[in-house]
């Protein structure tokens, strides 16, 4: 009871302080509405911090609980209620920790911001939405049912809406969020239709009652075709997956985030790090007893993961918005924990989604420093020389940038060799083809990563840095920098040993024998941290990582007249990475434009002439035509109506008696 409670309090304290910074924000003011909503997140964190002490480190068992009852309907309940596990107590305390550091670092950032007079209740409405959506996240990792994690699932997709068009007078920012809005809806139709068969052949949405039905369905088939059988379990999870492949922004669903960047900072760090584009990873791994009975659906979930890690990471190299370089990472590390998650190493996507989470917001709030001091210029060819200028933002960011190219010793190594170790020893189809693109991705990483920092921090200083007055971003910035900094260094030494021997995630993630790559790994390649540490030294992927941080610093620092020869040379090339490889125009062309035109002809052709013109105008002159003909027969004389009372009454008796 007490736990339930705790749980209760965690879950609705964000909420608590979102409901009174956005109606009551006129009369809190801004500094009411920063400490509520501050207190609010603060409150959960400590909170999950004891939670995860309880079930992580103090092995408690899984905690599942019904809250109430919704509704029933054909005896299957529609209940409310959490699963606390390893899995979703590490994602608790992840989310709220980094929440709160984006809460407490959105004070200095919106204090610097110059798009909105300081008199609106903006400010207000920036901390109610950032709130809210880390209740809205907390909701969808602590639920043991398909219905709250569809009730999450879909509020964080609409409070990023809300934030990415927060800058509401901008066009660009209405263009982005419609577009997140949009592309969602795309992925949440087949995660509605992957449900929808949840339902039809499990009659459940508790996720234990699901797990335990399992077995019994591995041979059940279904018929979207006449002829053609699938079976239920492939179908089920690949249409999950198209949901996940919405919210974590795979191919081809992935054009909604890079657009993201048109919000205020804060918030492209919390989607980018711990709330929307790890739902999907989260979900995959919630589900994984589903996923490990279709080899067809790892297979595809791991070919497209991979895929999307190369593509999007080589898009970072032609990126001159400092955030937008940050936003090519996220979607290229998303593909990471993707193709992990394909090849039955569930723990080690999660893992490197617990370490992308503190390094990948520490990027994002760096760059919101950095952003700060440029006075919200964000074109990197416009800085240089800015590391004497904002120390702590510098350091702080060499770290974000080491572990997110998994540097030996950093978070980001081992969760990323984690990755790149599992997809080497998996038999799975299609392991070796992802392999191959990860391990490239590694030197793109290492190669865009490092060309941002030295155009930032290094060489010459620009004209606009020379000519105006640069310093370090005011405390409440640079305290959460340096707070996101510390587990970006420390946080994956620890945990190492026990993700790849399973006792980590423990029972929350099941993994079946012959598809158990990370208990093979720590059975037969682990040999202590150092060790590890050592070894990869002399690996591959250490070693093009190394080679691309090398390339940067020559082509950007010691000979800057390269880049511009290369693409002088190869103007296509640079033109399908800048034009994103058509995709936003496929979509234009393609879905804009032909749902635009297709839409118009049905609108003329079955609107206008068949139910404007013809069902509704001819039922209309119809009625309109018998009431006038009814209407004659109402002359108000009373003998008229004795008349037809009596005939009827004749008809009445002449049909009986007949």
């Amino acid at each position: 009871m007490i736990l339930k409670f705790l749980l209760t309090i965690i879950l609705l304290s964000p909420l608590f302080g979102a409901v009174a910074a956005g109606l009551f924000g006129r009369q809190i003011g801004r500094k009411g509405a920063h400490t509520i909503t501050i207190f609010g997140v603060a409150v959960s964190t400590v909170l999950s911090a004891y939670v995860f002490w309880m079930f992580v480190v103090n092995g408690h068992s899984e905690f599942n609980t019904s809250l109430y009852t919704w509704l029933v309907s054909d005896g299957m309940k529609f209940e409310i209620g959490y699963m606390i596990d390893n899995l979703s107590a590490t994602m608790m305390l992840v989310v709220t920790f980094v929440s709160l550091m984006v809460h407490v670092y959105t004070i200095g950032y919106m204090d610097h911001d110059e798009d909105y007079d300081h008199h609106n209740p903006y400010y207000q409405r920036f901390f109610s939405y950032i709130s809210l959506f880390t209740f809205a996240m907390l909701s969808l990792v602590m639920a043991n049912n398909f219905l709250q994690l569809f009730f999450g699932w879909e509020a964080v997709g609409l409070v990023s809406y809300l934030l990415i068009g927060f800058y509401m007078k901008r066009e660009s920012a209405i263009q982005a969020n419609l577009k997140a809005f949009l592309v969602n809806r795309v992925g949440d139709f087949g995660f509605l239709i992957g449900i929808a068969i949840v339902v039809m052949y499990f009659n459940t949405l508790d996720y234990r009652e699901f797990f335990a039905g399992l077995e019994a369905h591995t041979e059940t088939t279904i018929s979207f075709f006449p002829g053609v059988e699938w079976s239920v379990i492939t179908a089920m999870c690949l249409f999950l997956f198209v949901g996940a492949m919405g919210k974590s922004a795979q191919m081809p669903l992935h054009v909604w985030l890079p657009e993201s960047m048109e919000g205020p900072t804060p918030i492209s760090a919390l989607i980018h790090a711990a709330t929307m584009v790890t739902a999907g990873i989260f979900m995959v791994a919630r589900l994984s007893p589903a996923f490990e009975l279709s080899e067809v659906a790892l297979s595809a979930v791991m070919i497209i993961g991979a895929t999307t890690a190369f593509m999007m990471g080589a898009l970072g190299i032609v990126q001159n918005d400092i955030k937008r370089v940050v936003a090519y990472s996220t979607l290229s590390q998303l593909g990471y924990m993707v193709a992990a998650l394909g090849a039955s190493a569930y723990a080690a996507g999660m893992f490197h989604v617990l370490t992308h989470a503190f390094f990948k917001a520490l990027l994002f709030l760096a760059a919101g420093s950095v952003i700060i001091a440029m006075h919200h210029i964000q074109d990197i060819r416009q800085m240089g020389g800015m590391k004497k200028h904002m120390p702590i933002t510098y350091w702080t960011m060499l770290i974000g940038s080491l572990s997110l190219i998994g540097f030996p010793g950093f978070a980001g190594f081992f969760s990323k060799d984690s990755i790149l170790m599992a997809l080497e020893a998996s038999n799975a189809y299609g392991a070796d083809y992802a392999y191959i693109l990860l391990v490239l991705g590694v030197f793109i990483t290492a190669f865009y990563s490092f060309r941002m920092f030295f155009l930032v921090f290094h060489g010459e200083e620009s004209e606009y840095v020379k000519s105006h007055t640069i310093s370090e971003s005011p405390k409440v910035v640079t305290i959460p920098l340096i707070l996101l900094a510390i587990p970006a260094v420390i946080m994956g030494a620890p945990m190492i040993a026990s993700v790849w021997s399973g006792d980590y995630f423990g029972t929350a993630i099941q993994v079946l024998p012959e598809h158990d790559v990370l208990g093979a790994l720590y059975h037969h390649h682990y040999h202590g941290i150092v060790d590890m540490v050592i070894h990869s030294l002399t690996t591959l992927p250490v070693m093009l990582a190394t080679a691309g941080v090398v390339l940067a610093w020559f082509f950007y620092l010691k000979r800057p007249d390269i880049p511009a020869r290369i693409k002088s040379s190869c103007p296509r090339g640079f033109a399908m990475l800048n034009n994103a490889y058509g995709f936003d125009r496929f979509n234009e062309v393609v879905f804009q434009n032909g749902a635009r035109k297709l839409g118009g002809y049905f609108w003329r052709s079955i609107d206008v002439k068949i139910i404007d013109k013809g069902i509704v105008t001819n039922s209309f002159e119809s009625v309109m035509n018998m009431a006038s003909a009814l209407r004659l027969s109402q002359t108000g004389l009373l003998y008229h109506y004795a008349f037809v009372m009596i005939f009827g009454l004749l008809a009445m008796l002449i049909w009986v008696l007949w």
